[in-house]
């Protein structure tokens, strides 16, 4: 499935802005303000699916959209803040979240039910509620079906993400041509459950809430679920997608071709967005794609390749260009999945070569220069073959810098 420049205004009926409120500071003079408010609406009432972080400790938003999803009826918009997750608020926070819902909802003529909320950013602080109201019409007022208004909407969720994250991928189903358009944040506190992510998808696909509920969590386990930058899970993770069935296609109700079609689609714009998030983990440099083949499991198989990216030793050696496939072992061996060390088969691939590293559990001589060569790349690949069985899994991560722990040390301040 191509992916496709595009965002979450690409399907039909669906309009987008993203402005400075006043949330964030302004970092310098002569500096453009960063965004920080975002609404997403779709001009006809739309199913929604979603999925929310797996942290016991969940933000008020997080709270509110799920009551929101559970009603199991139209939505009609998401409203996003960044600078501020409003998470560990209290009552106040719950309060100050339905409160964003109702002021989008009043602003864009719907019922507050009907909006999703979301917030990232730092926790424990209070969300600046009168910008926060004032803000909300001035954004709205400036919604638009644009490529640009997409843009604009994308950028807005960002924290310390460097660059927006948004695509979209085109199908034909049922003699209609079908759109899915997808924008995302997430940078650090990325970890398998989710991350510190937000994903918004829309869709001119006509389907049904059952089947578009099947689609989304069948793609988040093998997408969002299997990326990691640094083991932490947050408060605030949030991936929902909104249908409103404007392409015209037979509704999408039941298993066939069509509903194939759909979710290959969904999981290709899924796996792309989550895949940028982790190319832009905080401070990173490169990108680490573990593939694993030949486990007991699925399940084992996913185990045993987020293990291996989750591993500080592992990233930093990443990050160092060291061939230490030493550390893959072991990250594997305390994975808790079941595979014979005896039947361990290491690689390392990149645009810059390839080098086997073990066979059949047993180290092989290298070249410590061609190794160099391969892990010198920006996107490094670690195959994993194993003997016990057919099942298959990859996970995505990134290397450990000085960087990260630079910008997590001087976060709130």
């Amino acid at each position: 499935m191509d992916i496709m420049p595009g965002g979450v205004t690409s399907p039909k009926g669906f309009r987008a802005s993203g402005a400075h409120i006043g949330i964030k500071a302004v970092k310098a003079e002569g500096v453009a303000p960063p965004k920080d408010l975002a609404v997403l609406v779709s001009d006809a009432p739309a199913v929604v699916a979603a999925a929310f972080t797996t942290n016991r400790v969940k933000a008020a938003p997080v709270l509110w959209s799920q009551r929101v999803v559970a009603r199991q009826a139209p939505v009609r918009a998401v409203v996003v803040n960044s600078g501020n997750a409003n998470a560990c608020t209290g009552d106040r926070g719950l309060e100050d979240a339905i409160r964003m819902g109702e002021a989008t909802a009043e602003a864009l003529g719907v019922e507050a039910e009907e909006v999703l909320v979301a917030s990232t950013g730092v926790i424990g602080v209070p969300l600046p509620m009168d910008v926060v109201l004032r803000g909300i019409p001035q954004v709205c007022s400036a919604l638009a079906a644009t490529p640009e208004a997409g843009e604009a909407c994308a950028e807005a969720i960002r924290t310390t993400d460097t660059f927006t994250k948004q695509a979209a991928v085109r199908m034909e189903i049922g003699g209609q041509v079908v759109t899915i358009g997808g924008m995302a944040k997430g940078s650090g506190m990325i970890h398998p459950n989710m991350a510190t992510m937000l994903a918004f998808l829309t869709t001119d696909a006509a389907i049904s809430r059952e089947m578009l509920n099947r689609a989304l969590k069948a793609s988040v386990i093998d997408s969002y679920n299997m990326i990691s930058v640094d083991g932490d899970t947050s408060t605030n993770d949030t991936v929902a997608v909104l249908a409103n069935g404007l392409a015209g296609n037979p509704v999408i109700a039941e298993d066939g071709p069509d509903f194939a079609a759909f979710c290959a689609a969904l999981h290709a714009l899924n796996t792309h967005l989550a895949k940028l998030i982790v190319r832009d983990g905080e401070g990173a440099t490169k990108l680490m794609e573990v593939v694993v083949r030949g486990a007991a499991d699925v399940d084992a198989a996913r185990r045993l390749a987020r293990s291996v990216t989750t591993s500080n030793l592992v990233k930093a050696a990443l990050f160092g260009a060291d061939a230490n496939w030493g550390r893959v072992l072991a990250a594997m061996g305390y994975s808790g999945a079941p595979f014979d060390p005896a039947g361990v088969h290491i690689r390392f691939t990149s645009p810059g070569g390839s080098v086997t590293l073990m066979e059949d559990g047993e180290p092989l001589p290298f070249d410590e220069d061609q190794a160099l060569q391969v892990l010198r790349e920006s996107e490094v690949r670690v195959e994993i073959d194993l003997a016990d069985g057919d099942a298959q899994a990859i996970a995505w991560g990134c290397d450990l810098t000085y960087d990260y722990v630079r910008i997590n040390g001087e976060y709130r301040t």
